[in-house]
């Protein structure tokens, strides 16, 4: 069916039972008992618009207590930083953060959306009786005009491994708004990495692709991609949380400074580690979480994806080797993380590896924009 624009329009019964996933960067599979519907965007920014723009989606996103709290712990403990002044929300959503703002006394609130959601923000904001201090700017924050230079910017640019979805140059390029000595709500964020083992998630990952070693698969042999079906499991990273006692070292991080860092400084970071081992065994890969800050004049507020933290949507990545690494309790393992954003609104990760002690050496190239999600939560799909 069509609609009067000629966009497609279709009924899909759900309920609870259902189960969807993203496939590759361009499309989504929903799954209610035999029956499947296939969403196909144009391209990955059309799939990320829509999405973004449903109220289940966001209404996932404030359900995270843990997240909605530490902005508006962040905010309210810093009320001298809002209060009377000018703040611009970048990729404002629900306009959640832009309320928050107001509560701490901003005078006024430019709230910035450039997906369809921006017409559901205006209703939260006249319902409110906000409309004379809070104002919705339709479009991207590089496109738009702000009609005034602010004192703050407030956003939630982060993604998994905190750059997926790009959203950072975003918040990034707002900078051209910002007074001096203004302030950026976070303020920095440190992307952590440790070397883990965890032996049953690497052949569960690796099991995956068995499926392609059928001969007599309906009377058809499928063995022949049995290959290259393995080569693209393996290219994706897993979006799951695990215990801390898979860590084998101590992690490494990267630093980025919101107020310093330039736009193009996210376009490809190379990030070298030394771990020295803390136990012996197979080094199945590597796995990533991300800290943020809030760094305002009367407090800092830490907001964690850490293993050790309390769950977020965010949950952790963690990148497996093509060849496992054995290295013993004391030895140490260097190597490099490239990540090189690409024209999916994600990155590419290229990882490299090597056992000093030993010699032996391995890696991986990723695709950050296609995980495998090694738990059923859809609402957490888009990140």
């Amino acid at each position: 069916m069509f609609s009067a624009n000629r966009a497609s329009v279709f009924q899909f019964s759900v309920s609870k039972e259902m189960d969807c996933c993203q496939v590759g960067g361009q499309s989504f599979l929903l799954t209610v008992g035999k029956q499947s519907l296939l969403l196909q965007f144009k391209t990955p920014t059309g799939l990320y618009t829509h999405f973004h723009s449903c109220l289940s989606q966001h209404q996932s996103l404030l359900q995270d207590y843990l997240r909605i709290a530490t902005y508006q712990r962040a905010i309210l403990l810093n009320e001298s930083d809002f209060k009377d002044k000018v703040v611009l929300d970048v990729c404002c959503g629900s306009g959640i953060l832009s309320f928050f703002a107001v509560q701490a006394g901003a005078t006024r609130v430019y709230a910035v959306e450039s997906n369809p959601m921006a017409k559901y923000t205006k209703i939260l904001v006249q319902n409110n009786c906000l409309s004379e201090r809070i104002r919705v700017l339709e479009g991207k924050v590089e496109e738009i005009s702000c009609p005034d230079m602010v004192d703050v910017i407030i956003s939630e640019p982060m993604g998994y491994m905190l750059l997926n979805q790009k959203l950072m140059e975003s918040f990034l390029h707002a900078r051209k708004w910002l007074k001096p000595n203004g302030l950026m709500f976070p303020s920095y964020g440190d992307i952590h990495l440790a070397p883990f083992s965890d032996e049953q998630l690497y052949f569960e990952h690796h099991a995956r692709a068995s499926f392609w070693q059928q001969r007599s698969f309906y009377g058809v042999n499928l063995s022949a991609l049995h290959g290259a079906a393995g080569e693209e499991f393996f290219r994706q990273p897993i979006v799951d949380s695990f215990e801390v006692q898979v860590l084998m070292a101590r992690s490494v991080k990267h630093c980025i400074n919101f107020m310093e860092a330039k736009e193009e400084d996210l376009l490809r970071m190379e990030i070298p580690f030394v771990f020295t081992l803390l136990q012996s065994g197979l080094v199945h890969g590597l796995a990533f979480w991300f800290d943020v800050a809030y760094l305002g004049s009367k407090a800092t507020v830490w907001l964690s994806t850490a293993p050790t933290e309390p769950l977020t949507r965010w949950s952790q990545i963690r990148c497996l080797l093509q060849t496992p690494l054995f290295a013993k309790l004391g030895q140490t393992l260097s190597g490099t993380v490239l990540l090189a954003a690409n024209d999916r609104q994600s990155y590419d990760i290229n990882i490299t590896a090597t056992v000093d002690q030993s010699g032996f050496r391995s890696g991986n190239v990723l695709d950050l924009k296609d995980p495998f999600f090694s738990y059923s939560n859809p609402a957490d799909i888009i990140c």
